[in-house]
């Protein structure tokens, strides 16, 4: 890895064949007067170039939505690696802002990790790994009790506004006949009226089984989950009857510790969304609650309005 930017021969707008040495992994200040040519080395030159090697790098495709960008005006530069550029702005007063957030360096992040982060287990600290439908299927046959009654369940809508009636429509058409909104379990043939504007949760019912110790319930509950996953990218929900609904995913899997975690995309990093922040304070960071001292003169104050 170099350990300098080296830029020779920079003539973009007002530069003068400009020859300069950058120390890299350092903060370093470009100062002068106005018109001087720190914006012209440092964005036209120095952040055009990173940028357009960048998209350089990336296939056809992708780069026919993104445009071409010209080379600047120099004749070499050496050490550059892809580069962003943070835009000045006013500081924002949003509770849910944060400096990577202003700076807009918080994408950038969300994005490395969503593809090169590795999952661990937040119980045990062990790498999880992708789960197949056979090695779930043993694992609910060693958890469920003998009769328990369930249902498998595949999760298509998460947390999401919307009124879903041509997604009623496909299922109907395709075979499925229930599904779980809300927490309600309803009939395709009924007529599902729901509020665009509030979050919902829509789980096909796959198939309604009972724990047998056979091995035609086996192969049931393996054409079951396989296909619940097929139809929700891999989630699939177990809802054992007087229980909560316990969601698997075959993304990632800790046969220790039995956790499940949706597969890894930049939404899950996101505190300004419902798909990643806390369900607690919401993404804010805060709570507010009520103290016994706060209780305490609430009574007194209602007792002497009472007087």
């Amino acid at each position: 890895m170099p350990k300098s930017i080296k830029i020779k021969g920079a003539r973009q707008n007002n530069l003068k064949d400009i020859n300069i040495e950058i120390p890299r992994d350092k903060m370093v200040v470009i100062t002068g007067l106005s018109g001087s040519g720190k914006s012209s080395l440092a964005i036209d030159t120095i952040f055009a170039e990173g940028q357009r090697r960048y998209l350089e790098s990336l296939n056809t495709y992708a780069r026919q939505f993104l445009g071409k960008m010209d080379k600047p005006d120099l004749d070499y530069i050496e050490g550059l690696s892809p580069s962003i550029a943070i835009e000045q702005k006013p500081i924002s007063k949003n509770p849910r802002s944060t400096v990577g957030t202003v700076t807009e360096i918080y994408d950038f992040l969300r994005l490395l990790f969503a593809n090169i982060g590795v999952p661990h287990c937040p119980e045990c600290g062990r790498n999880i790994e992708p789960l197949t439908s056979q090695e779930l299927m043993e694992s609910l046959v060693k958890t469920l009790e003998e009769g328990a009654k369930f249902r498998v369940l595949s999760p298509i809508i998460q947390r999401r506004k919307g009124e879903y009636e041509a997604v009623f429509k496909k299922l109907k058409r395709d075979g499925y006949v229930r599904v779980i909104v809300d927490g309600l379990e309803y009939n395709l043939d009924e007529e599902i009226n729901l509020d665009k504007n509030k979050f919902h949760d829509i789980d096909v019912v796959i198939d309604r089984l009972i724990k047998k110790d056979s091995k035609s319930f086996k192969t049931r509950l393996t054409d079951a989950l396989e296909q619940a996953g097929k139809l929700s990218e891999g989630l699939i929900k177990i809802w054992v009857v007087d229980k909560k609904p316990k969601t698997y995913s075959q993304d990632l899997f800790c046969p220790v510790c039995q956790i499940s975690m949706p597969k890894i995309r930049p939404q899950l990093f996101s505190f300004n969304t419902p798909v990643g922040y806390c369900q607690k304070c919401n993404g804010l960071g805060t709570t507010y609650e009520f103290t016994r001292e706060d209780c305490f003169q609430i009574n007194i104050n209602q007792s002497m309005k009472a007087i």
